[in-house]
């Protein structure tokens, strides 16, 4: 691991500086429990400034909202704690659950609702007439913290989200150009979607999640629409880059190699996606690809169709790959480009389309307020004095890892370095503070602790034992204006702080023991039950609301696909799945402009997919079924037989629906009674 960076070493600098900030005005308006303030600035700083300014809202948003709970439970169940425990189990599932739904920044109001709860209201049981003082106690203290973590975030050397945005675009075009020149330069080897190429569509979360915070970044604000259309950019293109690999095999499969001219144009373009060039280089590709449309009066077999449906694809990827470029360096400038207007023609897939698996959320809740009840009535039949804080970890631990498919991994590591704060607390609490009377001195000593932990927390792979050092070590020292130790007392605290993050592991190991394959195969399941719903004609999804939909649940997937070993899920081509929809679409909207014998023939391959997918969902037949091949075969021969531009879309959508669920079938033998299709603006991937 290498040493921290300027950068990462001035985040702690900004975050030691706005802890001691808010500690030492804790301690000025003599606040009953200072260290929640500083605590607090540790749970909120980002190195980004807009990613904090978010973060504070909703904390404090959280904070009210748990603590106006607080007041109206206790006074009313203070008298029968068990009823208490259950009201607040339900109180922390039902959130965590809106936690769930929501899976945007947002949701951290709901997380932080669920655990403010019990930390506010389980200590003040046995003197509920002081709840509603420890509550305002508690929030001034919390937003005290937000409030110096916000303006020295926002002040001091403040960091815009629109360059690591740029940064991070950057990166995740350079992986999709990878795979793009891997697919023109492998000459139609047999098109695949392994997990690695999956986890593209994985780094749309990401992507959102930064999305959210230009509303709170000042400097970035007026690129939050270049943003938003940036990452419809990168939702079009793996599933465009799939069906490009599947035609070029097509071609390849056909002919056993592609014609001198277009052999040299792909390698072309794959060198200039390679290499991240010009933009307006794609001119001269858009060029070089009308040049190679077949003539209006060629013979439109099946080679002929299949080579147009490749042009197009490829005269799509030019095209939107000039406008992910060309957005990437707006937003790394930090300013739109004046007249730039984008060149590709595609449906919108901006929406906000989720895909929830209900089932397994609302098991994961259910999990999570069982754990926080049965912690509670651990606590109240042991008799056990610090029992609240026992059963308040083990709601925090919960919510914070409960909806994950193994969460007992991760509340491990919470345990771990918690218990190491805890030995870093102790030993300043008896053998350093003791002796400390200057604020000065204070922010001295802490400094050895909390600067290097706090250069580690940009860190992803080691974000969360910093944190927990960090957030845990000051909540433990236990700062106040007056320095009091009562070893007995802490280590009480102590213990059950840890014992309620282990309670908490011990039960999702047996509630949750079955790990990420069970989440990988409903989502799979997922995606099979909405093509046999397209196919059969009972949803009315257009092509934006599928994109969403599908790509949402293949970046679900691509972390579950390398956790599971199960080799009937590693099976699952999600993006052909996504193309095979686009194609079942079409059919749809183009059918009813058929002769009755085509649309016959069409409806008889709609209700073979609807039967298809409907069997894989039941655990039968994986594969096509050869019937299924038989119905598209005569359906594209009766629809090749029609005039007009519905047949030439639906013969398209055909050759594409063929494709998709028949990728290595040689072509069948068809002759059409219409001239060859032209190029045309199509759908993503339609065909």
């Amino acid at each position: 691991m290498t040493l921290p960076s300027a950068r990462d070493w001035l985040f702690s600098a900004k975050a030691f500086a706005a802890a001691m900030l808010a500690l030492y005005l804790a301690f000025a308006f003599d606040l009953p429990r200072p260290y929640w303030a500083m605590t607090t600035v540790y749970v909120v700083m980002n190195p980004l400034s807009g990613a904090t300014a978010s973060k504070a809202l909703y904390r404090a948003l959280g904070t009210l909202l748990g603590a106006t709970a607080a007041v109206a439970m206790v006074p009313l169940l203070a008298d029968a704690p068990e009823l208490l425990c259950l009201a607040v189990a339900l109180w922390a599932g039902g959130l965590m659950y809106g936690a769930m739904l929501d899976r945007t920044p947002r949701s951290y109001v709901f997380m932080l609702a669920a655990y403010t709860l019990p930390l506010i209201a389980l200590p003040a049981v046995t003197a509920p007439e002081t709840i509603f003082d420890i509550a305002v106690a508690r929030s001034e203290e919390i937003i005290l913290g937000i409030l110096c973590a916000s303006i020295v975030a926002a002040t001091v050397f403040p960091v815009s989200i629109g360059p690591a945005l740029a940064s991070r675009a950057k990166a995740w075009l350079g992986d999709a150009g990878a795979w793009a020149a891997e697919i023109l330069r492998g000459g139609g080897a047999a098109p695949a979607t392994p997990a690695a190429r999956q986890r593209l569509a994985a780094d749309i979360a990401a992507l959102d999640a930064m999305i959210a915070q230009f509303s709170y970044d000042a400097d970035a604000r007026d690129m939050a629409g270049q943003a938003k259309a940036l990452r419809g950019s990168f939702l079009l293109l793996p599933p465009l880059l799939s069906s490009l690999a599947d035609r070029l095999h097509a071609l390849t499969l056909e002919a056993g190699a592609l014609p001198g001219d277009l052999g040299a144009l792909t390698t072309a373009i794959a060198d200039w996606i390679a290499a991240g060039g010009d933009p307006e280089a794609a001119d001269r590709f858009a060029a070089g690809i009308a040049a190679l449309e077949p003539a209006p009066d060629a013979p439109a077999d099946w080679h002929g169709l299949v080579l147009s449906s490749f042009l197009a694809r490829l005269g799509e990827v030019v095209a939107l790959w000039r406008d992910c470029l060309m957005r990437q360096q707006q937003i790394a400038a930090g300013r739109p480009e004046p007249g730039w207007r984008p060149t590709s023609r595609f449906r919108p897939v901006l929406g906000g389309g989720r895909h929830h698996d209900h089932l397994l959320m609302l098991f994961s809740a259910a999990s999570a307020a069982a754990a926080t009840l049965a912690a509670g009535l651990i606590w109240i039949h042991s008799g056990w004095v610090g029992g609240a804080n026992f059963m308040a970890m083990t709601t925090v631990a919960c919510c914070f890892f409960g909806a994950l498919d193994r969460p007992a991994p991760q509340m491990r590591a919470m345990a771990v370095w918690t218990s190491v704060a805890l030995l870093a607390a102790g030993t300043y609490l008896l053998a350093v503070l003791p002796g400390i009377e200057d604020f000065a001195v204070l922010v001295a000593v802490l400094s050895v602790f909390f600067l290097p932990v706090g250069a580690l927390i940009p860190r992803p792979q080691i974000f969360l034992p910093t944190m927990m050092l960090a957030v845990n070590g000051a909540a433990m020292m236990s700062l106040q204006d007056r320095f009091s130790t009562d070893f007995a007392s802490f280590a009480n605290e102590g213990l059950a702080v840890v014992g309620g993050q282990l309670f908490a592991m011990l039960w999702t190991l047996v509630t949750k023991p079955f790990g990420a394959g069970i989440a990988a195969r409903r989502l799979i399941h997922a995606g099979w039950a909405e093509l046999a719903a397209i196919a059969g004609g009972t949803t009315r999804r257009d092509h934006g609301a599928l994109a969403n939909r599908a790509l949402d649940r293949l970046g679900q997937l691509a972390p579950r696909l390398a956790a599971s070993g199960d080799t009937a899920v590693v099976a699952g081509d999600a993006l052909a799945e996504l193309r095979i929809g686009y194609n079942l679409l079409d059919l749809r909207r183009d059918r009813a402009a058929l002769s009755d014998s085509a649309r016959r023939r069409v409806d008889a391959v709609l209700a073979a997919v609807a039967t298809h997918f409907q069997s894989r969902r039941a655990g039968m037949a994986i594969a096509a079924p050869e019937t299924l091949r038989a119905a598209i075969d005569r359906a594209l021969g009766a629809v090749a037989g029609q005039p007009g531009t519905p047949a030439r879309d639906a013969a398209h959508a055909l050759v594409g629906l063929r494709r998709g669920l028949f990728p290595h079938a040689p072509g069948p033998r068809i002759t059409p009674a219409f001239p060859a299709p032209l190029h045309r603006a199509a759908p993503l991937a339609a065909e």
